[in-house]
């Protein structure tokens, strides 16, 4: 079989695109994600039973269920609950990856959170201070610290997964990808190409986590 990889540069502008709407979703979905999940982490670590109850709900649920399953529901079914309601594509793949990212990185933050020395706590309450401030500034600093390398592997599957939301339409990366090869039939090349693109992203964003990690020195 002749590879004329000529026809990735043909390609190029189409899945520059497609690698765009991955960055886009995928730092939405981490946005969202880690402020749900820090509040779901907080609500099990030091939450009311209640709270923590519901918290662990969500979590069991979300990571008991594939993330196709996930953006299927919120994108077909959500619909016919709602009446009237319209999901957008992108708006789906958004939601759906900060609630499924939100519940990895609750239990990564109830882990970190967990494992600062009690001493710490009762230094905050000796001082006097309310157990928010005690969580913001003596508690959270060093539980954050621990919390980059499980938060980087969460970023990195978060990305990867972003390539599942092909199923309803999205135009990322993968979905560029197979657009193109349906056209042109070189899958060898074009699959070779968004692999690659694929391995840049992920290198640089593991790059990146090093470089907090050596900067923040993880304790």
């Amino acid at each position: 079989m002749d590879i004329d990889w000529s026809v990735v540069l043909d390609a190029w502008p189409n899945l520059m695109d497609g690698m765009f709407m991955t960055i886009q979703i995928t730092l939405a979905g981490l946005a969202g994600g880690f402020v749900l999940g820090a509040l779901a982490g907080v609500a099990r670590a030091y939450g009311h039973v209640v709270l923590s109850i519901i918290a662990q709900v969500y979590i069991g649920v979300i990571r008991g269920t594939p993330i196709v399953v996930q953006v299927m529901f919120i994108y077909f079914a959500l619909p016919l609950l709602v009446p009237g309601l319209r999901v957008d594509p992108v708006w789906a793949a958004i939601a759906t990856l900060i609630i499924n990212s939100g519940a990895y990185i609750a239990e990564i933050v109830r882990g970190s959170l967990l494992s600062v020395h009690k001493g710490l706590k009762e230094a905050g309450q000796a001082m006097g201070l309310p157990f928010y401030k005690i969580l913001l500034h003596i508690i959270g600093p060093v539980a954050f610290r621990r919390m980059i390398p499980p938060l980087g592997n969460q970023c990195i599957i978060s990305l990867k997964d972003s390539s599942l939301f092909i199923v309803i339409g999205v135009a990322e990366l993968t979905r560029q990808g197979q657009e193109i090869m349906a056209a042109n039939f070189r899958a060898v090349e074009i699959w070779s190409a968004v692999a690659l693109i694929y391995l840049a992203l992920t290198g640089a964003m593991a790059l990146g986590l090093r470089w907090v990690e050596k900067r923040m020195r993880i304790l």
